[in-house]
């Protein structure tokens, strides 16, 4: 496959804010296509990568010299490996308000605390996730479900320049490891590493690290500090439950989901599509492909997240609630390829478990029967972003 520049969503919003503020943030995870996006979308700019070791010491040693290079402004990469540049740039900023900085960065909690402090009120802030499918809707046409999801959604894959078997393992080798080098001071990389594995194991379950922590060895506190780690390298994403204002006893204890299916294939030790049609995993794998396309909707149009689910003390449950303007909006989410009228069973008894309006449902699942003249929408996944908006 000939390596292609693919368009993404996120880059009207990004040049839209452009316009209007001095300083344009995007994080995300690594490789998820930050730099590749920031240089298309300001090829005015000239850009520098702070993981460049020279450049990286030029910038720290002088930083008005660096910062003062182009008075246009300037792409600044990987900019968390050297933060007190933000203090200078919002001194210039505030002197010229026309100088245009773009700055990204992979490292979420420290990037975006340094930002909010340095830059607050002077930076749009944008989170970019891997491809969303709509995104590469043609090329993935062509996959089967169990393709897409082994596949992922990492631009390398679909630029021609990776496959999965080799990505995902050297994923966590070069990044992830390096993260948890540089955020924690682990001992044993293996206990880490066997830790991110049972939460691949835990996909769509409610993240209770007390179990993790029995099953790894290590205290509840260590499991809580490693789980940062994974959230501010963007490797998993914790849907929290929804709450109303009422008596009623809901869970109060988040879901886990990771960013990207084929790194949580790499790491369930999936190798083929093949096997992954048989795997257990195989409808976790596909609710967390639906849901994580709902969260790269939000983010592609500069939103936060809109997201939750409903369980209850009686384990009555929906996958996934949208809060929109005028109320919410509930998905189940089914893998199987033939319908059948359970799944919408716990979608029917919505309005009897949640007091606030309802606006619309949605069973979105692998079959290609699709029905929206009923109550209930019934939606092959490749049309999903009709009702994810």
């Amino acid at each position: 496959m000939k390596d292609q520049y693919i368009y993404r969503s996120i880059s009207d919003e990004v040049k839209e804010a452009f316009r209007y503020f001095s300083v344009i943030t995007i994080t995300g995870p690594r490789q998820s296509g930050k730099t590749t996006l920031i240089r298309n979308l300001f090829p005015q700019l000239q850009y520098y990568s702070l993981e460049n070791l020279d450049v990286r010491n030029f910038a720290e040693n002088d930083p008005v010299a660096f910062l003062n290079q182009h008075v246009e402004g300037m792409i600044l990469d990987e900019v968390h490996n050297a933060p007190n540049l933000l203090s200078y740039i919002q001194g210039m900023v505030d002197e010229d308000p026309t100088r245009r900085f773009i700055l990204s960065g992979s490292s979420q909690f420290a990037m975006l605390k340094k930002v909010s402090q340095s830059l607050a009120g002077r930076t749009a802030v944008f989170e970019l996730l891997p491809l969303a499918y709509s995104e590469i809707h043609e090329q993935a046409a062509e996959k089967t479900l169990d393709e897409l999801l082994f596949d992922g959604f990492y631009p390398a894959i679909y630029a021609g320049r990776n496959i999965p078997k080799y990505l995902y393992p050297a994923y966590v080798k070069t990044y992830l490891d390096k993260d948890v080098r540089d955020l924690l001071q682990i001992k044993d990389m293996m206990q880490f590493h066997t830790f991110i594995r049972l939460c691949a194991g835990r996909i769509g379950s409610l993240f209770k690290a007390s179990e993790l922590a029995s099953e790894v060895g290590v205290s509840s506190n260590t499991i809580a500090a490693w789980l940062s780690v994974l959230q501010a390298s963007y490797i998993v994403v914790l849907l929290p439950p929804y709450f109303e204002n009422t008596r009623k006893r809901l869970t109060k204890t988040p879901k886990l989901y990771f960013t990207d299916t084929g790194l949580a294939c790499s790491l369930l030790g999936i190798e083929s599509p093949a096997q992954l049609a048989r795997d257990k995993m195989r409808g976790a794998l596909f609710e967390n492909f639906v849901t994580m396309e709902a969260l790269k909707q939000r983010y592609n149009q500069g939103k936060e997240s809109n997201l939750y689910f409903y369980r209850d003390s009686n384990q009555n449950e929906i996958d996934l609630l949208l809060r929109k303007q005028t109320g919410l909006y509930g998905i189940e989410i089914k893998s199987a390829m033939t319908y059948h009228t359970e799944f919408e069973k716990a979608l029917k008894q919505m309005n009897k478990w949640i007091k606030e309006p309802v606006v619309g449902k949605a069973v979105i699942y692998a079959g290609t029967l699709e029905n929206s003249a009923g109550e209930i929408n019934l939606l092959n996944y490749s049309h999903m972003d009709t009702v994810l908006e």
